[in-house]
């Protein structure tokens, strides 16, 4: 039977593989090391490009649309391209078990920071608002928690979609990082996080994820075509009255960078005018993150729907 066109919201998509499966492999890193386990992370990646039909057509669109975009041919899709951002993420997913085993270190981390985030965040000040993204490693922000000194983050996220996963990053039993539901968001919780910010805690949340039930979201242009962005970021940084940033961490020639740019103070922003506020700030976001999907073309972990008529894109065979 032909695939149906109405595109499932990534959150409804379950987690592929096992809570068990991952304890497992981080085990296994923890004990033989990284280039031991290395080889069974790229059989479990061949295992998910093979059997993953849908998130495939999604990377190839993805790839597609960021040769056309920028006109770089040397872009434009194939299989080999499209498995090869697979590979990309299993090398994040190596990472990622560095992180929670406390090897991602300062010394092995570039900082590309000319607005002085960093020094805001050791400043011992009123916190601030970091959005994230899912291109590079979404654990930049216990990163940041370590280049920080010891910054309490408060990371908003979509709990379920990554339910095995954050399970294993809270028996790391790092306490600087508090992890909540963005769907737990209400008044109290939202008077709970501007007391935190009085206390000089930070709060973490991606802008390029939409959310699943009652969102408001924007359309902005990102890399040529319309993409529905979520409005919850910027519509918190409004009632929190509280500096927003724009982080991302890529991987370059084996290390780390993590792009730090200040992008705006919503204490400036006037309550009558968020309405035509927030699209305009969001066109910049998106803006941002087409110029660093170039930095780090086969980094954009975002395997799902993105784009309006995603479905109709060609499938890489």
């Amino acid at each position: 039977m032909p695939e149906s066109t109405a595109p499932r919201h990534w959150a409804a998509r379950k987690e592929r593989g096992s809570f068990i499966g991952i304890k497992l492999t981080a085990i296994a890193v923890r004990v033989l090391g990284r280039r031991a386990v290395a080889p069974v992370i790229r059989l479990i990646v061949l295992y998910f490009f093979a059997t993953g039909r849908d998130a495939r057509r999604h990377v190839h669109e993805y790839q597609q649309r960021l040769a056309s975009w920028s006109g770089r041919t040397d872009l434009f899709p194939h299989a080999r391209s499209v498995f090869a951002q697979y590979l990309a993420f299993g090398e994040c997913m190596l990472d990622r078990f560095d992180v929670w085993r406390g090897k991602l270190r300062l010394s092995s981390i570039d900082m590309d920071d000319p607005d002085g985030v960093r020094n805001a965040l050791v400043s011992g000040g009123r916190g601030q608002l970091l959005v994230c993204t899912h291109l590079g490693n979404l654990d930049v922000c216990r990163a940041m928690a370590e280049v920080g000194e010891g910054v309490a983050l408060n990371v908003l996220m979509h709990l379920p979609d990554a339910a095995h996963f954050n399970r294993l990053l809270g028996e790391s039993g790092d306490r600087r990082l508090r992890l909540m539901h963005v769907g737990d968001l209400d008044t109290s919780a939202m008077l709970d996080l501007s007391q935190r910010l009085e206390r000089g805690e930070w709060i973490a949340i991606a802008g390029d994820r939409v959310p699943e039930h009652g969102g408001r979201t924007v359309d902005a242009d990102f890399l040529g075509a319309p993409a529905p962005f979520p409005q919850g970021p910027w519509l918190m940084a409004a009632m929190l009255r509280c500096p927003v940033n724009v982080v991302c961490c890529l991987r370059h020639a084996g290390r780390y960078r993590i792009h730090l740019r200040r992008f705006d103070d919503a204490a400036g922003w006037e309550r009558g005018k968020r309405d035509a506020i927030v699209p305009a700030i969001v066109a910049r976001y998106a803006a941002w993150l087409g110029e660093r999907c170039l930095d780090a073309p086969l980094q954009w972990f975002n395997f799902h729907a993105y784009w309006h008529g995603t479905n109709g894109a060609s499938d890489a065979r």
